[in-house]
């Protein structure tokens, strides 16, 4: 694969639900070590489009490139769906997501959460993947919780064991959809601080947020989304700081005011 070409590239991509056209042709490039925010109001299609990404949802219209390898599609407009299957495996096993709902295994240890998907997936060695888990639930800050089930964590703490499960892939990019919106203000900073710390690694991540605040401290690049169209983007200093758009704006004042 051409090591050059971004981690994702969406271009003019078209999603609808029945009628509702949620996404209207939007284009997003993530490149290699850079974190992309995705902010707009609820039903503006962040999360879909972080979706789309990772093909949890198939869209009608446009393309998804994962570093320079186009996804194939079989079909048109509502009958479109990914052609080969091993390629959406292979895709979303690069591409770990994290979700609001942290989506933990209530049956399995927290250790067992993480190690998972390698094994089972991805047919990594135990002993290889273990260490690995052990490592990573370390780097989040919950290395003490290994044997411990999801029920006995904090919200805070189950996000972080959700991202160690996400890192414990080695993907290619983490997509966080709305990774703190569940959990209560001093719960969210434990878990704003690891993904700051991954930011400063130079992982490539895409972040669906309402913190106004993560977007501005770890973004290399924010995208204002309104009504399923991109109506502003650019580096956080400029998007923040002098907005151009009416609605963003209105947009900015709305989420300072909350």
């Amino acid at each position: 694969m051409n090591t050059q070409a971004p981690v994702i590239a969406i271009k003019n991509l078209h999603k609808a639900y029945g009628a509702l056209e949620v996404l209207k042709g939007v284009d997003i490039t993530a490149p290699k070590g850079h974190v992309i925010s995705l902010i707009g109001s609820s039903g503006s299609g962040k999360s879909t489009l972080l979706r789309c990404c990772n093909l949890l949802e198939d869209s009608q219209q446009g393309e998804i490139i994962f570093k320079g390898e186009p996804v194939l599609w079989n079909g048109n407009g509502h009958g479109r769906r990914p052609a080969d299957a091993e390629q959406v495996l292979r895709i979303r096993t690069n591409l770990s997501m994290v979700f609001q709902q942290f989506n933990l295994w209530a049956h399995m240890t927290i250790l067992q959460n993480v190690m998972e998907a390698p094994v089972t997936v991805l047919k990594r060695d135990r002993a290889q993947v273990e260490e690995a888990a052990r490592n990573y639930l370390d780097k989040v800050g919950i290395g003490d919780k290994c044997d411990v089930y999801p029920a006995q964590l904090s919200g805070g703490q189950q996000q972080r064991a959700a991202i160690a499960r996400g890192l414990c892939m080695e993907p290619e990019a983490l997509l966080f959809d709305e990774p703190t919106s569940a959990l209560d203000p001093e719960l969210e900073q434990e878990v704003v601080r690891v993904i700051k710390d991954l930011a400063a690694e130079g992982r490539t991540m895409m972040i669906v947020t309402h913190d106004m605040k993560l977007a501005a401290d770890v973004s290399d690049h924010v995208v204002f989304l309104h009504q399923g169209l991109i109506e502003e983007q650019g580096p956080p200093e400029t998007l923040f700081g002098a907005p151009k758009s009416e609605r963003l704006r209105g947009f900015l004042s709305a989420t300072q005011a909350a």
